[in-house]
């Protein structure tokens, strides 16, 4: 991995919202949902993003989608920034880069049938014509687990499993390089989690894809990322290989994150941490920044 050529620069990333505004029209209050957040994800790499709800983990995502204008910092895409582009000029990177959200019901035009949603990408991008596109559709349909005979099914008449294949269709349909897996699994139930996680997988080795992983869920997460980022109050608080934050975690917030986890061995005797108990101590965490307590382990600790 190592080897393998930086894909995705983050840098010093910021994403404020306001809370209000007075008569003026100035900001009264500013959310900082994003707070200065730096990672860099390699070529055929999984970056598994984890935090609690509010955590600012998925306005990272939506910020490298470009589906937010940043307050500061830089997201750059195989070199290029991406910060200041318009539409006309992100239109190739639109390509490049896809995205799959958690819930592939509001994610998917309802009206269109399965043809038409995952081709309609194909469109945009001028790829394939007529019965060559149509021959496209159906390899991927039967590629994530699907029929050709879906192909003219509406999203209604499929499970949430089944929907979310065809989001997951729908996003490779351009060929991209990078995914933007924003919580895919979360609203899919447990036995059709896993199935998902290892198509997805498949799919990475298949065509040679860079993904994001966000979730909330640390065990299914580790599956799945070579690394995994650690977010806690809009900053990330630890960073390691995947096996080391697990055998190692040094951050408070990780092992409350961690201890959460339920445990399938009940002589192992862990005791759950309060995530709770943590929260008084927000704002030093938003403060400390991270530093390499090891090879390629950082966290953030005073």
């Amino acid at each position: 991995m190592s080897e393998s050529k930086v894909l995705v620069d983050v840098n010093n990333l910021q994403k404020h919202f306001s809370k209000g505004k007075d008569m003026r029209g100035r900001d009264t209050a500013v959310l900082k949902a994003v707070d200065g957040v730096s990672f860099q994800i390699r070529q055929g790499e999984t970056f598994g993003l984890v935090g609690e709800s509010g955590s600012g983990k998925s306005t990272v995502g939506r910020c490298l989608l470009r589906l937010y204008d940043y307050t500061g910092g830089e997201v750059f895409f195989d070199g290029q920034p991406l910060g200041k582009l318009g539409e006309k000029g992100l239109k190739p990177f639109r390509r490049r880069i896809q995205s799959i959200f958690q819930d592939p019901y509001s994610s998917l035009n309802l009206s269109l049938n399965v043809l038409e949603l995952i081709s309609e990408p194909m469109k945009i991008h001028g790829i394939y014509k007529g019965e060559e596109r149509k021959e496209a559709v159906a390899a991927l349909l039967e590629r994530v687990g699907l029929k050709r005979e879906h192909l003219y099914r509406f999203p209604h008449e499929f499970s949430g499993g089944q929907r979310q294949r065809i989001s997951i269709a729908r996003a490779l349909s351009v060929r991209p390089e990078f995914v933007v897996c924003d919580e895919p699994i979360s609203a899919l139930d447990v036995s059709v989690q896993a199935q998902v996680v290892n198509m997805l997988e498949d799919l990475q080795s298949e065509f040679g894809l860079t993904y994001l992983f966000i979730a909330h869920d640390l065990s299914m997460v580790r599956h799945i990322s070579d690394r995994i980022g650690v977010m806690y109050g809009g900053r990330l608080v630890e960073v390691a290989d995947s096996d080391e934050l697990y055998d190692n975690p040094l951050h408070p917030y990780t092992k409350a994150l961690l201890s959460s986890i339920l445990e399938t061995d009940p002589r192992k005797g862990s005791q759950r941490i309060r995530l709770e108990g943590y929260s008084g101590e927000r704002e030093a965490a938003a403060q400390a920044m991270l530093r390499e307590v090891s090879p390629g382990h950082y966290v953030a600790l005073d």
